[in-house]
């Protein structure tokens, strides 16, 4: 699959299907078909990486900043902090292993947006080997932490957003706080 169809098949999808739940689970399997054929398109831009954290590089964004699909390099040890993501998203790896702890909210109301007062326990862990696809959708916002572990080689996985995820919510564990995080990327 070429990136500008599974582009403007995701477009379609994303005006026919409306709910969260319905788009991520439309768009998967044309993730993973854009997998098989990522060497086709990553230029070496899409590729770089950086020494002091993964590294966020945009590939292709909508011009109405309804879509975005970012190549993450991550090498050995490196990790997001516990963050959501405030949209739906599709994940698929194209190389290395990707690990994902899922973290689970536990204060009374969890359901209400606020930025203190957030109890969270650890959830499920998840490997994406090169290939897996994994997705998520927001309300309840899906909380994790992202990354290699340091004995596993560099990872590189491509992540769509239902938005163009320039921002999103940091979670500190000890304080039972969030804040909004601006995410920095870099653009070909």
């Amino acid at each position: 699959m070429q990136l500008q169809d599974f582009f403007s098949d995701c477009a379609a999808l994303v005006r026919r299907e409306g709910a969260p739940s319905d788009i991520v689970a439309a768009i998967a399997p044309r993730m993973r078909t854009l997998l098989s054929g990522a060497r086709s398109f990553l230029r070496a831009e899409h590729c770089r990486a950086d020494a002091a954290h993964y590294a966020r590089n945009l590939v292709h964004a909508a011009p109405d900043g309804s879509l975005a699909l970012f190549a993450l390099v991550w090498a050995p040890g490196q990790w997001t902090p516990v963050h959501d993501h405030g949209t739906w998203g599709v994940v698929g790896v194209v190389e290395g292993m990707l690990v994902e702890q899922a973290y689970m909210r536990t204060d009374a109301n969890s359901h209400e947006a606020r930025d203190a007062g957030i109890e969270l326990v650890r959830g499920g862990l998840v490997l994406l080997p090169p290939g897996a696809v994994s997705t998520f959708v927001p309300n309840p916002d899906h909380i994790h932490m992202t990354g290699v572990p340091p004995n596993e080689a560099r990872t590189i996985s491509l992540h769509l957003y239902g938005r163009m995820l320039s921002s999103f919510h940091v979670y500190d564990l000890a304080t039972g706080t969030r804040r909004l995080f601006d995410a920095p990327h870099s653009e070909s």
